[in-house]
């Protein structure tokens, strides 16, 4: 590690400090992290074509706590159980055919968020920064929107996947983008003060 890392890295308070975890606390961490997500899979709001749920909420936290390559390992292995058929998805849904259907794009899109705030994070977006943090997890929230809505509109049409696939989750992005930032504030201010 360089001075300008070890710089970062100790501005850089967080509640996991995975990069230095042995290859079993990781793959511990992977298994927890795909419960949380699961979890927040089956907080749910049915709608048509895709339903509101927490896992957004989730995938923002999992990037922001793990790092943009555990996080990303995470999420992708939470996605490989839901396609091999364990009822890890919303609302306990299970199957590859998830992945072709109406979600298809949000589920892609997952990982891609999911490191994004990741890499942010790493960069000092973090919970000792709310904003930023905020700014974070929107960035991540505007990125499954975006590619889900890519996806949906190749399905159903450019304007009625707005209109369903990005208009009803707007307002809920940003209050779970408050929420996740609220979240890691509260995770990583016990690291902020040992680090002191």
């Amino acid at each position: 590690m360089t001075s300008s890392t070890t710089a970062v890295a100790c501005n850089n308070p967080r509640a996991l400090d995975v990069q230095n975890f042995t290859l079993p606390w990781k793959i511990a961490a992977v298994f927890f992290g795909t419960l949380f997500l699961t979890l927040s899979s089956y907080i749910e709001v049915p709608m048509i074509p895709v339903p509101i749920t927490m896992q957004t909420f989730a995938v923002m936290l999992v990037g922001a706590l793990y790092g943009w390559r555990l996080g990303g390992i995470t999420i992708v292995a939470w996605l490989m159980e839901g396609a091999l058929g364990l009822p890890v998805l919303a609302g306990g849904a299970a199957g590859a055919q998830h992945f072709l259907g109406a979600t298809g794009g949000y589920l892609f899109a997952f990982p891609v968020a999911g490191m994004a705030v990741g890499w942010l994070t790493e960069r000092g977006w973090n919970g000792q920064r709310v904003w930023l943090s905020f700014l974070a997890m929107l960035i991540g929230n505007a990125i499954c929107l975006v590619l889900g809505a890519a996806w949906l509109a190749v399905l159903i049409g450019a304007e009625q996947a707005i209109m369903a696939g990005v208009v009803p989750f707007v307002i809920g992005g940003i209050l779970k983008s408050g929420l996740g930032a609220m979240t890691l504030k509260l995770l990583t201010r016990d690291t902020k003060n040992n680090a002191e």
